[in-house]
């Protein structure tokens, strides 16, 4: 189906592929939202006890996963959760097209390519902060 072929949809069917592609961009935001805490709770925790090695706190290596261990599975969780849900996300907006014609432009990617970055600049930070 073309972009114009779009509007030769009965009202009904259009209106489903509306709600559909929505509910799409919903859980992208929801993925988002998941991520965005996953990536800052880590960069927190890891700010939080250099903070307190700063203050001169003695450091404990008797731990199984130090702060830093911890901050780098939390951004790397994130990460990875954010880019599956993307991808996941374009895989239903082809099928959509396929189906329904062309779909308006998603707003969701581009803030989750926007969290993505910002991911990355967290945990470059986790690594660079040793």
């Amino acid at each position: 189906m073309g972009p114009n072929e779009r509007a030769a949809l009965p009202d009904a069917t259009a209106l489903a592929a509306d709600r559909t592609r929505l509910a799409h961009e919903r859980t992208l935001m929801a993925w988002v939202r998941t991520a965005t805490s996953l990536i800052s709770f880590g960069f927190t925790i890891f700010k939080f006890f250099e903070g307190l090695h700063a203050m001169g706190e003695p450091a404990q290596r008797s731990r199984l996963l130090g702060s830093r261990n911890f901050a780098l599975i939390m951004i790397g969780i994130g990460l990875f959760a954010l880019v599956a849900a993307t991808i996941e996300h374009r895989r239903n907006m082809r099928t959509l097209e396929t189906l329904y014609g062309t779909q308006p432009h998603s707003l969701a990617v581009m803030i989750a390519a926007l969290v993505s970055v910002l991911g990355i600049l967290g945990l470059v930070a986790v690594l660079l902060g040793q």
